[in-house]
């Protein structure tokens, strides 16, 4: 199962957006305010949506009375606007978002829209007809490990200006671990993260995570921020989240990563991008995207598809896509851009 298209209408920043995705790795860039997280964001609503309706005890086939209000509630949550237009671009006068998600599986496409007055639900013009079997982890650019012990409950109990990325990534890091036949190729994909953090990542009964060490055990918030984004993929590589089929939706991973940390990352894609999740990353760092052309075309990655959307900021203030299969086909992006002139700019001094 694997996400093959995204096309929004005036959404936010984008005039009109059309997203072709590859089966594996897909990686957004942009420089700050060009809408990488919000392509994300939209994804991940959506496929979210589709997961948590279809794990609940006998859940019927999808409707579109219901689908209206449950999509709209998890745009609000997850994006946190006033009110759901609110993600419509701004215009004078009234506007309307229309989006549109294709999959590998057409009983999955969906089509909705809402306008700039919309509150608590979207219309749905193409409704699916199954719910989604498998997960969606999204990853935002703040670590969750340390704010885990009782985060779900008082999330749940009050309301808290924290995007529902965090509860939904909470929960699934408070999964048990997976046994069974799968347990082979679990300690396959942890092996380099826990080489990587000098440990493994333990849950105890009160809901603390530490890094066990052969020195023993680390309270999490005593862990660098870099280890405990790591820490986050090898948590649901071990509850088998991350395990052969799904999403996984990344916001800056190399965020306060150090080289060597953003090198592993790369590797983790990498691998959990072959062995059949779907990973959708944002980012404007060139060491990643290095690091990720290079180990694309070395074994035991060679051959395994990615695909790289560049995000422009047009002269009428809206943002237009770019994509191919290398960054080279995505057209020039400032931040990147920066980065090698200032790469010339200390060579000649």
């Amino acid at each position: 199962m694997a996400l093959q298209r995204l096309t929004a209408k005036n959404l936010t920043v984008f005039t009109k957006a059309d997203l072709t995705f590859g089966k594996g790795l897909n990686v957004i860039v942009g420089e700050n305010g060009a809408g990488k997280t919000h392509l994300l964001k939209l994804a991940y609503s959506v496929i979210a949506t589709f997961w948590e309706e279809g794990r609940k005890p006998s859940p019927t086939t999808p409707t579109k009375t219901h689908l209206q209000v449950k999509l709209a509630d998890k745009l609000v949550n997850v994006f946190r606007p006033e009110a759901l237009g609110r993600l419509t671009r701004r215009k004078p006068g009234r506007e309307r978002c229309d989006v549109s998600l294709k999959f590998t599986d057409s009983k999955h496409n969906i089509s909705f829209s809402f306008a700039t007055n919309s509150k608590t639900e979207v219309a749905l013009e193409v409704t699916p007809s199954s719910w989604l079997e498998v997960s969606a982890a999204y990853f935002p650019t703040r670590e969750l490990l340390t704010i885990f012990p009782n985060f779900v409950s008082v999330y749940e109990g009050h309301y808290l200006e924290f995007e529902e990325t965090w509860r939904d990534t909470c929960l699934m890091l408070g999964e048990p671990l997976q046994r069974g036949p799968r347990e082979k190729r679990i300690q396959e994909l942890l092996a380099p993260i826990e080489d990587a953090m000098g440990g493994k990542i333990e849950l105890d009964k009160v809901g603390r995570f530490y890094l066990s060490t052969p020195n023993g055990r680390l309270e999490m918030p005593l862990v660098a921020e870099g280890l405990r984004k790591l820490g986050m993929l090898a948590r649901l590589v071990a509850t088998g989240s991350l395990l052969d089929k799904g999403f996984l939706f990344w916001d800056e991973p190399e965020a306060n990563l150090n080289p060597m940390l953003i090198k592993q990352v790369a590797k983790s894609i990498l691998s959990l991008s072959s062995s059949g999740i779907q990973v959708f990353l944002a980012t404007h760092s060139l060491f990643l995207l290095r690091e990720i052309e290079i180990l694309t075309s070395q074994q035991p990655f060679d051959g395994l598809s990615a695909r790289f959307f560049g995000l422009h900021k047009d002269a009428d203030g809206s943002v237009s896509v770019s994509q191919g299969d290398s960054i080279d086909e995505i057209g020039d992006i400032t931040s990147l851009d920066e980065e090698l002139a200032q790469s010339d700019r200390f060579i000649e001094a």
